[in-house]
């Protein structure tokens, strides 16, 4: 198949390039690299099946001309923790509507990257595709991501009953491992990491009691391929995420990594970091995935543990700091 990625030079977008390439598809990426790099493209940027645009899909003229038979559309704005959630929820809305157009009018299908974060504060723990959605007041700005995406998931839905257009969303729960963003951007597990190579005090928002299940970037791109190679998949919202029983505590991360880091030293140093830091935030107290439409209807299971998925991260970017330090 022929496969157009945004946000391409990013985690995800980079490491689900290779991944196609390697399956014999052929890849076109763009990114504008506000947050991807340009190392993450290294190893493909020569491959003959792979075209890159440099360019910020807000603009739509610049790939105009590209035909693909599927879009995956990763780049995205992230959770407003440090600024306002106007670019939020702005550019959201804006490159999916791009993408939305463009994907009519070339009979392409879209695989959307949704986030977990749209379960939001529901209790009902573990979240299925069914679950409900449970935001916390529009007051709180964390809250513009997880809306963005919903406002996302119903505008394709809606689409595919007006106009006939074929889609996939992806609901991704901690993707974590190499070529992750190493700012916060990147998730908790990126800062953890460098804090523990350099035995420097962990920060950790809130208590740490907060419980997340991290997905490592393998079994996450395993899970994208499967719905994008599969004709089951149209219309279809899917859980991408480890297993359930991999939930794991803020804090227990914290010492997980601090421990394989640092084998000799009995805790980790930790420095709690109040909510109050950024304003108004809400936290979710935990977010644990149902995979069972992963398992039975895309015949995929998650294969690394936590430890596994760590470790091969841990690798990674002590062998990246090393380079750039």
């Amino acid at each position: 198949m022929r496969i157009f990625i945004t946000g391409a030079a990013g985690f995800i977008g980079s490491n689900l390039s290779r991944f196609l390439l390697q399956r014999g598809h052929s890849v076109i990426g763009i990114d504008n690299f506000s947050y991807g790099e340009q190392r993450n493209l290294k190893s493909i940027i020569n491959h003959p099946n792979f075209e890159f645009i440099t360019g910020d899909i807000l603009n739509s003229f610049i790939y105009a001309e590209v035909k693909a038979d599927v879009i995956v559309h990763l780049a995205s704005q992230k959770i407003p923790r440090y600024n306002n959630a106007y670019r939020t929820l702005v550019e959201n809305d804006t490159m999916l509507k791009n993408i939305v157009k463009k994907a009519l009018r070339d009979d392409s299908r879209v695989l959307f990257a949704s986030t977990s974060d749209v379960y939001g504060k529901n209790p009902i723990i573990p979240f299925s595709e069914e679950s409900d959605l449970l935001l916390g007041p529009t007051t709180v700005k964390r809250w513009a991501y997880a809306l963005s995406k919903i406002n996302g998931e119903h505008y394709l839905i809606a689409c595919g009953e007006e106009f006939g257009l074929k889609y996939t969303i992806n609901r991704f729960f901690g993707s974590y491992g190499p070529n992750q963003n190493l700012t916060w951007w990147g998730g908790p597990q990126s800062l953890f990491i460098e804090k523990a190579l350099k035995k420097e005090p962990i920060d950790i928002h809130g208590d740490g009691t907060q419980t997340r299940t991290f997905t490592f970037i393998e079994d996450t791109i395993a899970g994208i391929t499967k719905c994008v190679e599969s004709e089951n998949a149209n219309g279809e919202i899917v859980n991408i995420a480890s297993n359930p029983e991999e939930e794991v505590s803020i804090l227990e991360l914290a010492r997980k990594i601090w421990g394989i880091v640092n084998p000799t030293d009995k805790e980790p140093m930790i420095n709690f970091v109040p909510y109050s830091t950024f304003g108004k935030y809400e936290d979710v107290a935990r977010r644990v995935p149902n995979i069972d439409k992963l398992i039975t209807k895309f015949n995929y299971k998650p294969s690394y543990s936590l430890e596994q998925g760590l470790i091969e991260t841990i690798k990674w970017q002590r062998e990246l700091t090393n380079f750039t330090s």
